[in-house]
């Protein structure tokens, strides 16, 4: 009876879906991007609070380049997943698992290269990043500390959305939540008791992504009763090839953001100093938890809409794009507003007694919140195409949201609005991209027949 009931709970991707259970199934992706986001938030606090402002400016200046590598973890992973889910919907198993060892493979060694690559190009990224002599040795000591754990990270994050493809999602959960407390407890420990420095920051991080990355990889490499098993991979150039094309749009995405970022700090650097830098990580702190909910969202819909896709379940793909875009309007309107509301506490978080940036960072969240109005739209459209296994559009539209429309905001709207054309920037730019994501779903619900 038990067992009966265990199994009627257990959501698939061949499943109609309601809200609920819309809901239940992305849940679990959804709260891994926000405790991931809640875990990147503690080591800003507990660096602000404890080591000191100049290591903080640090961190947040060499944080956007240690993500530029990890982008490919999310790349193989949104698009070897979207790869798998089409192949297990057209009910080739045995294929499905060898693409997603192969693509696990590659991952683990792609890694550990770029791990090498940045450790050695660190101080020379830095300097051109703008870093003070004051801040360059930090920036030097977090990003070399934190490109040891690259390779687990890569992995994490490729784990994430196949977890989900192999309806497993909650493990994906237990996972993150190991991994995310054993840096905040490591944090409170290496900072908040022994007073060490901006070093053991990174070095509670990288512990957390080693767990993060490396219990799903025993999980598939044991037996266990999911879809998928890492194995015997299948060398399929076709495969790969579609992998990293579908995937594309997570990569420009991450590494456009990572880009952005830098030119975000350069220009603050100009206007407002390290207090605009610091500032801005602390906008990128709270705006991590907002977003990585509609992240998590929309890694949690792409395989099920590839598996009806697969599958010529064109009402179930009608049905869930439906759905998905009115859950999305609502949440959207609701993260504007509690941004909005909330503003001077979340800058109080950070700017302790500092009068002037806790203004500053107050200010700037209040223009940043509109800006989530348009975000999960222009999300959910690239991850659905991703979905979808057009990843060229999934790119178009993910290149034009996080590198073009805002590279082109932040160095114009500066010169008319000062300091606060900064902050607006990312609200011209989703706006823009938003226009665009309407253009797309209009032009290709023919082809794939969601709406």
């Amino acid at each position: 009876m038990n067992m009966a009931n265990s199994s009627k709970k257990m959501i698939s991707l061949s499943d109609h879906f309601t809200y609920g259970t819309l809901i239940r199934f992305t849940l679990s992706s959804m709260l891994v991007m926000i405790f991931t986001s809640i875990y990147s938030v503690v080591d800003g606090f507990f660096v602000s609070n404890y080591v000191g402002s100049t290591p903080f400016a640090a961190l947040n200046l060499i944080f956007p380049f240690i993500m530029f590598f990890s982008a490919v973890g999310f790349m193989f992973g949104a698009g070897g997943g979207a790869l798998v889910a089409l192949t297990l919907g057209e009910g080739n198993r045995d294929k499905a698992n060898g693409i997603f060892s192969f693509i696990i493979y590659i991952v683990l060694f792609i890694g550990i290269v770029f791990a090498v690559i940045g450790y050695i190009i660190t101080p020379i990224v830095a300097v051109r990043l703008g870093a003070t002599e004051a801040m360059l040795p930090f920036c030097i000591e977090y990003a070399r500390v934190s490109f040891i754990g690259l390779p687990a990270f890569m992995l994490q994050n490729s784990f994430q959305v196949f977890l989900i493809t192999a309806e497993r999602p909650q493990l994906g959960l237990v996972v993150t939540l190991i991994a995310g407390m054993t840096n905040i407890v490591l944090d409170a420990v290496f900072m908040g008791i022994a007073g060490f420095g901006l070093w053991s920051a990174a070095l509670a991080t990288i512990i957390g992504q080693f767990l993060g990355g490396f219990i799903p990889l025993f999980y598939f490499f044991a037996p266990n009763s999911s879809k998928l098993r890492l194995g015997k991979p299948l060398f399929d150039a076709k495969a790969l090839c579609k992998t990293v094309i579908n995937g594309s749009s997570e990569f420009l995405s991450n590494v456009s953001m990572s880009v952005v970022n830098m030119l975000y700090n350069f220009q603050l650097m100009k206007y407002a100093g390290e207090s605009g830098v610091s500032a801005y990580g602390i906008i990128m702190y709270t705006n991590f938890i907002f977003v990585g909910i509609f992240f998590g969202y929309s890694m949690g819909v792409a395989p099920i809409a590839g598996y009806n896709l697969g599958a010529e379940r064109y009402e179930e793909l009608k049905n869930v794009f439906k759905r998905s875009i009115k859950l999305i309007s609502i949440a959207g309107v609701l993260m504007t507003a509690v941004s909005f509301l909330a503003a001077g506490f979340l800058a109080g978080i950070f700017t302790g007694s500092d009068q002037a940036l806790h203004e500053m960072t107050k200010n700037a969240i209040i223009i940043y919140s509109i800006a989530y109005i348009f975000i999960g739209y222009n999300i959910f459209a690239s991850a659905f195409f991703t979905g979808l296994n057009n990843g060229i559009v999934s790119a178009a539209i993910s290149f034009l949201r996080t590198l073009v429309f805002q590279v082109v905001s932040v160095l114009i709207l500066p010169l008319i609005l000062g300091l606060n054309g900064i902050w607006g920037a990312i609200v011209s730019a989703e706006l823009s991209a938003f226009l665009f994501t309407v253009y797309c779903f209009l032009h290709f619900k023919g082809r794939y027949h969601y709406a």
